[in-house]
Formats: C-alpha cells, structure tokens, sequence
C-alpha cells in the first residue's frame, strides 16, 4: 500500500466519495489488495484508506484472516510502523485505515535520486528492524517487505502493510503475478515453498536495504522464474555493496534462517556505527535530502450541504382564468402564408417521389445480392481451409498441440526465440558479470530430442481423482494416481509418494525452466496456501515424466468439498 506520493490522484467516477464515514480527498493508489485513498479524521488528520477488492471480499478465507490479522494489527504501535487505526473485515466491502506518511515510497526515492549514502542506508536499515521488532512482538511475519512497503518520513522510515500479505494468503490476490511475496525480495525458504518466519522478514530486510544501497535488486531482475532460481542456488554477491556495511548484510542474507541476525542485533549494529547521530532525534541532513520536502496534503472534504427541494407555488386561480381568457401575444414577424403549388409543381414532386422509391428498391435488390454472393465466397473459403486443416491434421499434430497447450516450451525451430530470449531478460547490470552468459547455461535451447508436449486442459484433482503423469490420459479416478490433492484443518496441498514439486513464482513457465527447477527439487508434498488462479507447478515422478500445472479454478473455502481445475502438460521422459 504505497500512499505516500508527491501528486494526489483526484477521485475518479468509480470512486466512492464516502466509505465508512471517512470522506476521500484523493486517490493515493491501487495494489493488489485494492485501492488506497486519502481521508481526514474527524479532527483533521490525514489517514490512509484502503479498499478491499471485491473478488477478496467475495472469499470468506480471506475475510476470516483479514479479521485475525486486523485484530494482531492493531497492537503494533511501534515508532516506525503506520499505525493502523480504524478497519472492519466484515464491512462490504473490508477495508482498514492507517495513518497517511508524508513521504515517498523507497522505491521512489531511489529510482528518483539513485542509491542511498551510507548513514542513510545505516538509518534505514535500524529503523526498519526497530519496526519489525514491534511487528514480531505481536506474533505477526510480514512476509511481503519490499522498497515499496517503506515509506521515508522525515524522521525516519515507515513500514506499512505488515500482517495484511497472509490474510490474502490462498485468495484471488496471488493470480496474475500478485503472490505472496515478490520474488526479488523472497528469502529462500520462502521461494522453495518451505516454512515462513520471522527469520525471513530479516533476509527481507537485507534485500531491501541492498536495493537502498545499490540503486537495483540484489539478485537481479527478469523473469521471476530466473530470480527465484538464484535466490534458493547462489550466494548473494556482497563485493557489490558498500564494504563497510558487508559484515552486516552477510549476517542478514544468511541461507539459513538461524544464521540471520534478530531485528535488536540489526538496530544495535547500526546505532554502534551511527555513533553520536544516533541520537540526533530521527536523522541527519542526509536523510531530510533523501525524503524531500513533505506533500502538500489535500484539505479535508467539507460535508456536503443538503439542498431542501422547493415545492412549486400554484398560481391563483383567478390568474389561471384570466390568461386563458386574454388572447395570445402575435409574433412581431408576420408570418407569411404558405403558397399553394401549381399543377406543374405537383407533377415534379410525383416524379421525384417515384424516382425515390425506384432507387430504394433497386438499392435494397443489390444489397441483398451482394450479402448472398458474400456468404457463398465465404463458404467456398472455410471449404478450402477445411480440406487444408484436414491435410495438416495428419502431418503436424504435434506442433499444432505444442502451439495450442498452456505454458508449453518452444518447439525446436522456435525455442531459440522463446525460453533463451525469456531467460536472457535480465537486467545484464545485475548481480555477476556474466548473467546473461549463465542464464543462457541454465536455460538451454531446445533440441530436436526434446519431447513433444502433451496438453490434458481442465484436469480435475479433488477427493475423487488424482493424476498420474505416467498415464496415457494423466486423469484417473480414485486415488490410484501419483498425485493427490487433499484438505486438512491447517490448509490444502497437493501431495505424493514419488514425484517432486516446485511453485513457479511466474508465468509462461517453459520445459527447460521446470528442468532446472526440479534438479534439486525434493518436496513430495506442496502447500496451496500461497497459489490461487495462474498459479503455475512444475512436477516431476519418479520416471523422469514432468508436467506443468497451471491452476485455473481454487476452491478450498469449504475443505469437504475443495477441488482444483487446471490445464496440466506433460512431457514423456523429459528428465535428461
């Protein structure tokens, strides 16, 4: 919920001028949770407004959560949290309202001034840790800190919408690229699917503070399939950062999670190299550099003034009387009479009439030749790209069903245009010197030995049906299959004896990329927690068959009855 810009958006006609008796002044934004908006309490104070959108609002998982995160919220009062003050889950539809920080995201002062000096990356860094300290003390993993979730005040940074990332946990909110949690700024654990704790909001904090300090992610942009991969495989390239900060972010971006150091080890470290301007009260001029001068806030929105309808006073009766007695006022212009026409005028008009109705005739004749003359061209046209359909039917199948399956990889005349030009869209400034050379190394492209890709679209997995991937139709009713999908009290998942899975945090997910995320793949089992609708799963059974899942219909809300639809590719003996 970044609501802190230098230009507030007016309302738009879509907008409702009122929710929950806040009146909007401006809109601050939209994100994947719904719209934010500035409004006023009623002493005058700014505050930020976020509407729910309704596709969330139609879950009751989601409302359930949004109300237990709301209630945890509402204890963190930490000095660099947006305190939230007001929110009602139940409302149609939800929303919450935090107070408005009068100051740019970190995203947008770092994109408009370049990276951040180092006590101000040092005062960053403590400040978010103090305000993660308080979050944690209330039970509460963030679990999405990223640049644009701080917001620089003047005396000091704000951390916003921590606890609202697991209320959306499961819902619409992941679909379309919205997951739970942004790939450049994932901890490991957290891009492998593995268990989330505090201990990874740290890792977080670490990849935020690089970015500060860099201008850039520290794992790089692209494809958030290739980010993913060097988030859980490499080593982050510390010789990138300022050497007297190295100490501290290796401690942070440790791979595993009990190596990281706590929010207070983070505040004291930073604090000891501060030195005597930690205690300067919010910051030194370098930071009021950075945040720049405040926004002039939008006044509050007056209410608005009831206009009484007049009813209409009836003239009296007599004046009715007497202005249908008196006679009607005469134009000033007379008006001049209308000449009678002669027989030879009345002729002329006859004629033109008649010509008139002749042209129609013939105009309405030849359109209707001219659609039926169209529909038999068209009809000779499909015949022909019949008979050709028919010709390529039993010469090219494959490439037809390779062109036509969801997330499949490039054939071999097309591959090297697809998944190498999809690996190669990195930023070749990121981390290493030869990203781009690497990507190409993990990334291959494709061999005429490659398999030819299936597509199974609307396969089902509920309590009734599994899937086999070594099936020549992978649907197979009961539990016969190889991979299962079940609810229990604590959530979904889909689970197996022998094949492996991994979450693809992206979309378009070709073969090649699945390959390289299932090499070290060893989950047999895979929460649903964080996946909704375009979420994408690469698996792999014990065969060396893989597929590429991609979910189309969730619906968990009542786990007695949960199923999943997806359209499902697989790849006979892909495994090389």
């Amino acid at each position: 919920m970044s609501h802190a810009r230098d230009v507030f958006e007016p309302l738009q006609a879509d907008d409702p001028p009122v929710v929950a008796g806040y009146r909007l002044a401006a809109r601050l934004g939209a994100g994947g949770m719904g719209r934010v908006y500035l409004a006023h309490t009623q002493g005058g104070r700014p505050v930020a407004v976020k509407v729910v959108r309704p596709e969330l609002a139609d879950d009751p998982g989601f409302r359930r959560r949004f109300g237990r995160e709301i209630k945890a919220a509402r204890q963190v009062k930490g000095a660099y949290t947006a305190e939230l003050i007001d929110a009602d889950a139940d409302a149609v539809p939800p929303w919450l309202a935090t107070l408005y920080v009068p100051g740019p995201s970190l995203t947008e002062a770092v994109t408009r001034n370049g990276p951040l000096p180092v006590p101000a990356v040092l005062w960053l860094m403590a400040g978010v840790a103090e305000a993660l300290q308080a979050i944690h003390a209330e039970g509460i993993v963030h679990r999405d800190l990223k640049p644009s979730n701080v917001l620089l005040a003047a005396d000091g940074p704000r951390v916003i919408d921590f606890g609202i990332a697991l209320a959306a946990d499961g819902t619409a909110y992941t679909a379309t690229g919205n997951t739970i949690g942004t790939p450049s700024f994932m901890a490991p654990e957290q891009a492998s699917g593995g268990e989330v704790t505090a201990a990874t909001d740290i890792f977080a904090l670490g990849q935020t503070a690089a970015f500060a300090a860099l201008g850039k992610p520290l794992y790089g942009d692209g494809p958030a399939v290739n980010v993913q991969y060097r988030i859980v495989h490499s080593e982050p390239e510390l010789s990138l950062l300022p050497q007297s900060l190295r100490p501290l972010f290796a401690r942070c971006l440790a791979a595993d999670p009990t190596d990281r150091a706590t929010p207070a080890e983070v505040v004291e470290w930073c604090r000891a190299r501060l030195g005597a301007d930690a205690d300067a009260g919010g910051g030194p001029a370098v930071w009021r550099e950075i945040t720049g001068p405040e926004p002039v806030v939008p006044a509050p929105v007056p209410e608005p003034t009831p206009a009484l309808p007049q009813p209409p006073v009836p003239a009296p009766a007599s004046t009715r009387t007497l202005a249908h007695a008196l006679p009607q006022p005469q134009s000033v212009w007379p008006t001049p009479p209308t000449p009678t026409p002669t027989p030879e005028q009345r002729k002329a008009r006859r004629r033109r009439t008649a010509l008139i109705a002749a042209v129609g005739v013939t105009g309405g004749a030849l359109a209707v030749g001219a659609l039926a003359w169209s529909l038999m061209d068209a009809m000779d046209r499909f015949g022909d790209r019949d008979t050709a359909g028919s010709t390529a039917s039993a010469t090219g199948p494959a490439a037809r069903s390779s062109a036509s399956a969801p997330g499949v990889a490039p054939g071999p005349s097309s591959n090297s245009s697809g998944a190498s030009d999809q690996s190669n869209g990195s930023d070749p400034t990121a981390v290493g010197a030869d990203d781009d050379a690497s990507d190409d190394a993990v990334f291959p492209s494709g061999t005429p030995q490659d398999p030819r890709p299936e597509p199974f679209p609307g396969a089902l997995l509920d309590a009734n049906n599994s899937l086999s991937l070594k099936s020549a139709e992978p649907r197979l009713e009961g539990r016969k299959g190889d991979i299962r999908f079940g609810c229990e009290p604590n959530g979904c998942e889909l689970k197996s004896d022998s094949a492996v899975f991994m979450q693809i945090f992206g979309h378009g997910t070709t073969l090649d990329e699945c390959r390289l995320m299932l090499r070290s793949a060893d989950k047999h089992s895979w929460t649903l927690a964080a996946a909704a609708a375009g979420s994408e799963f690469c698996m792999k059974d014990d065969e060396g068959n893989i597929g590429l899942y991609v979910i189309q219909t969730k619906s968990t809300a009542l786990p007695d009855i949960a199923f999943l639809t997806g359209d499902l590719t697989v790849w006979r003996n892909a495994d090389r």
